[in-house]
């Protein structure tokens, strides 16, 4: 009990550190925000995406040529930044350094992307991506979770989407073997699939490397209804 006390004392410390000034992660500028406007503006410009993927596409190219080939099964995906510098160090800080005062700066940067805001707005929910149990007793908190609720109030729910077992670590492997890994891994709570039937949801998550996590939890969405499905995340890797 007192360790559970502890930790959660330790968390809302953490938490409510982004309101205190301090430096700037990147350019070390002081007193500043943990990302001052000069940096987001560098580092966060709004790129042309493929809408079904996110990845970096031609200006003028709606969709790329793999998504129409073979389109995901969501039916949108957006992104606010490459996983690249400075977000990868952030976001390592983030989740696995457990400084959850990260989601607020975070959520901010999200919701400055231009198409992001708009698919908040329309969604009835808004669906982090659940971690394992084993994973989360890890971490003391879902990063995805942390995200949804800076972003959407309301509208996050983290008790409707389940985990329901723990997946082999994904970093390396490729896609195929990612889906495989994560085949069945997702579900729906019972008493809540009603409520999701016809739908528009945003799945949302930290990062997208393959878009495998994603796909596994589309498939239990579409399972219980879900009419339409925006993937949402931070940061897109530079390559599928």
């Amino acid at each position: 009990m007192l360790f559970k006390a502890l930790q959660g004392i330790s968390h809302r410390v953490r938490s409510s550190a982004h309101r205190v000034p301090s430096q700037c992660a990147i350019c070390h500028a002081w007193p500043s925000q943990r990302v001052c406007n000069a940096c987001a503006a560098r580092f966060a410009q709004p790129a042309a995406r493929c809408q079904r993927c996110a990845l970096q596409v031609p200006q003028g190219v709606a969709v790329c040529g793999a998504c129409t080939l073979h389109p995901p099964l969501f039916d949108a995906c957006m992104a606010a930044v490459d996983y690249a510098y400075p977000w990868a160090e952030i976001l390592g800080d983030f989740k696995f350094r457990g400084d959850a005062g990260w989601a607020a700066t975070l959520a901010t940067l999200m919701r400055s992307t231009p198409w992001i805001e708009p698919a908040l707005d329309a969604a009835d929910r808004v669906l982090p991506v659940p971690l394992s149990a084993q994973r989360l007793r890890e971490r003391g908190f879902n990063q995805s979770a942390l995200l949804a609720r800076q972003l959407a109030g309301p509208k996050a729910d983290a008790r409707t989407l389940l985990r329901i077992h723990a997946t082999e670590a994904q970093s390396g492997l490729p896609r195929a073997q990612r889906l495989r890994n994560l085949n069945g891994a997702f579900a729906v709570e019972p008493a809540r699939a009603a409520a999701l039937r016809g739908q528009r949801v945003v799945l949302l998550d930290d990062v997208m490397t393959t878009g495998a996590t994603l796909h596994a939890a589309t498939q239990a969405l579409r399972e219980a209804g879900v009419a339409h499905i925006t993937a949402v995340v931070l940061a897109r890797t530079g390559t599928d």
